[in-house]
């Protein structure tokens, strides 16, 4: 019987992701105690360190682990925390859940929409904003809510969208403060 031929793991799958990010994501594979059961953790630092998990990225990922890539992407496709396009710098997410729809979230993502120039899943043209509508944050009591990024603006109305917004584009990733508006 005849051994079947080997999958390079060592040379990135792509060419246009950078050869750098790929290098990372192997330095962080190998420094695991074990790979079993660490898919959702190798997949958090792939979209980490490449802001978006493409197929090639979760081609590589499997063949790294030995695994199908059917498997990755399912798991991929499974969660909503791990995305298959690129976002913008900051995600702006509008809840949409009951509560909130109520309270005119409609109103207010069609505000963003325009204001952005873009639908929702869609990112920016200068790459800064993707617009997401999500069923809910959590925060009911403060409806309508708009996150961007960690950031939670309870009460929103559509006059406070230029300044949220604007304050986003001045400011340089991991600035914004953790607290409820």
């Amino acid at each position: 019987m005849t051994k079947p031929a080997e999958i390079s793991v060592t040379a990135p799958v792509s060419e246009h992701l950078p050869k750098e990010k790929f290098d990372e994501l192997d330095a962080f594979i190998n420094q695991l105690e074990t790979r079993e059961g660490a898919l959702i953790e190798i997949l958090h630092k792939a979209q980490n360190i490449f802001g978006y998990l493409p197929r090639d990225v979760q081609l590589y990922i499997a063949r790294k682990l030995d695994i199908p890539g059917a498997e990755v992407f399912g798991v991929v496709s499974f969660y909503s925390y791990f995305t298959t396009k690129p976002r913008g710098k900051h995600t702006i997410s509008v809840c949409m859940g009951t509560a909130c729809f109520v309270r005119g979230a409609d109103r207010i993502i069609e505000r963003f929409k325009e204001k952005l120039g873009i639908e929702s899943n869609e990112i920016t043209e200068d790459g800064l904003f993707t617009l997401k509508d999500v069923r809910c944050i959590g925060a009911c009591g403060l409806a309508p809510v708009v996150m961007v990024d960690d950031k939670v603006y309870g009460r929103v109305k559509e006059e406070e969208i230029d300044e949220i917004i604007n304050s986003f584009r001045g400011k340089k990733g991991g600035e914004n403060e953790n607290k409820v508006h």
